[in-house]
């Protein structure tokens, strides 16, 4: 499977401004979510690997309805409409979505959350799901680390599913 993950992980700026280092750090374990895919066959990224159901490609799919609701929804832009239901539905994996269509949500939901990052200052502020009003410096810390969760349960899947381990890229199996 490719994911279509950048060659070299970039790391967040020892200088850089707040919002450069909040994007930075999210795209980093952004790009580990997609790494944690490479090489691997439909059947294995599809497989639930914990009692609770828990697959790489539900964490995908998870993840991408989280960016187009808290960076899109939240601060009023448009999001593609959902072909399931993301109070029930975003964790798991129907037979009929494939790992092509999954990765390709997940890819627009970034780039729509980058536009609204770009576009939204952080202390602006927009009203989430739940009525809560929440800057985008809010979002961006809870979206990092959300992320990063995730991330790390898809190395312990990753790790049961064939063995590969590490966190970034130059660190694999090491």
């Amino acid at each position: 499977m490719n994911a279509e993950v950048g060659g070299t992980t970039r790391h967040v700026p020892h200088q850089g401004g707040e919002k450069e280092s909040l994007h930075v750090a999210l795209d980093r374990h952004r790009d580990v979510v997609l790494w944690k895919l490479e090489g691997l066959a439909e059947v294995q990224v599809r497989q639930p690997m914990t009692p609770s159901g828990t697959s790489l490609l539900g964490l995908v799919k998870h993840l991408a309805a989280v960016e187009y609701g808290w960076f899109c929804e939240t601060f009023g832009r448009e999001t593609e409409p959902l072909w399931f239901d993301p109070e029930s539905e975003d964790m798991s994996v129907a037979n009929d979505e494939t790992a092509e269509r999954i990765l390709a949500f997940y890819r627009r939901a970034r780039v729509a959350a980058d536009r609204a990052i770009a576009e939204t200052g952080l202390e602006e502020v927009g009203t989430a799901w739940d009525g809560r009003q929440v800057t985008m410096r809010w979002v961006l810390i809870h979206m990092l680390e959300e992320t990063a969760r995730h991330a790390g349960h898809m190395d312990i899947v990753r790790e049961l599913t064939d063995g590969a381990v590490g966190d970034h890229r130059e660190y694999a199996n090491s």
